[in-house]
């Protein structure tokens, strides 16, 4: 059985939504690779 098609302004919405959450995602991604480098310059500068 097929699943229900959704019509075009749920479809807007749906990838609304998860563009919002893979932007937040990328963000946290961001955040822990620039502690990384932080960290691994921190240690060069030792």
């Amino acid at each position: 059985m097929r699943p229900k098609s959704l019509n075009f302004d749920e479809l807007v919405e749906r990838n609304k939504q998860e563009l919002l959450r893979d932007e937040k995602e990328i963000s946290q991604l961001e955040l822990n690779l620039e502690k990384k480098q932080s960290e691994k310059a921190e240690e060069k500068q030792d």
